[in-house]
């Protein structure tokens, strides 16, 4: 099959009506699992045709300051407060910090209006209303965004940004092995809240993707500390991230005017793992030893590692 034949192939499907995609009917996880190899072929085709004028996503979409403090912590894991420092606790268990470069953010977003336009099949999350930059990121999601320069940037984000962060901050070690991610917009007209929850994730990190000069109104997120019964408000800015543990609680107010993008990514352990019991219950069980390992017991160097584990295919939606 020629490249052309794959692209056209693809972009022929007839996908699942938007009501059996929201019903989750059977035929909707056939349709994606039954095309998933022509589809993965067609994003890397889609990326030769474009290879001229497509971005390739990477680290220098990031803040500079945290592109350098990462950068060190890899080359000597003893530096990593320095990574710390750039992120400010608004919420026990609720940090903030700049994570795209601002300046940068125009190209990133023009990539994803060409992945919108490719006319190749998405999967959006189940639950919103398939909008535009609603798109499923990791392989362990149906329809996810199989273009190997976007995926290669992905697991950047996730191995050497995410993961350590997360273990330095939320003492997410041993409850992180597995990855997922997926992309939203909030718009007065759909999917414009989100009920109090929490996530099925030992951390997320939701990262915004509006441009500087890119307004919105409402669309605040509540963060609710459990053990003080206090609600802390924040609302998104150009190119900032917050990553918090799953179990803390957060809500989103309904957007009034304009659009808020994100990108959603979690990390949690095989088969789903999770920590239970709140924030004190963090770490991992060593069974060789029989005890809890929690920050205070792994190294600087512990944290600043890939886990050797693959990929499993559980994923929570």
């Amino acid at each position: 099959m020629t490249n052309k034949n794959i692209l056209a192939q693809a972009r022929a499907l007839t996908l699942p009506s938007r009501e059996a995609s929201l019903n989750r009917e059977a035929s909707v996880s056939h349709f994606w699992n039954s095309n998933r190899n022509l589809l993965e072929e067609a994003w890397a085709e889609w990326e030769i045709e474009n290879k001229d004028n497509l971005l390739v996503p990477d680290e220098t979409l990031l803040d500079p300051r945290l592109q350098k403090a990462i950068k060190e912590a890899w080359e000597n894991p003893e530096k990593e407060n320095a990574v710390a420092d750039l992120w400010e606790e608004i919420s026990p268990g609720v940090y903030v910090a700049q994570f795209f470069n601002p300046e940068r953010l125009a190209d990133f977003r023009n990539y994803l209006e060409a992945v919108v336009n490719s006319q190749i099949p998405k999967r959006a999350p189940y639950g919103i209303q398939l909008n535009r930059y609603g798109i499923m990121l990791d392989p362990r999601s149906e329809g996810y965004l199989a273009a190997p320069n976007f995926q290669a940037f992905y697991n950047d984000i996730m191995d050497r940004y995410m993961r350590p962060i997360a273990r330095l901050l939320l003492d997410t070690y041993g409850y992180d092995n597995q990855t997922f991610g997926f992309s939203i917009q909030y718009n007065p007209d759909k999917d414009k809240d989100l009920h109090a929850h929490t996530d099925a994730s030992a951390a997320t990190l939701n990262i915004n993707i509006n441009l500087p000069d890119e307004a919105f109104t409402g669309s605040q997120v509540d963060f609710y500390d459990k053990t003080t019964g206090k609600t802390v408000q924040t609302t998104f800015e150009s190119g900032k991230a917050i990553i918090h543990r799953g179990d803390v609680a957060h809500a989103t107010h309904p957007i009034i005017s304009g659009q808020r993008s994100n990108l959603v990514v979690w990390l949690y352990g095989d088969r789903m793992q999770i920590p239970r019991g709140g924030a004190s219950s963090y770490g991992s069980v060593d069974n060789s030893e029989s005890r809890v390992v929690t920050s205070d017991s792994i190294s600087a160097r512990e944290r600043w590692t890939v886990p050797k584990s693959p990929k499993d295919t559980f994923a929570p939606f």
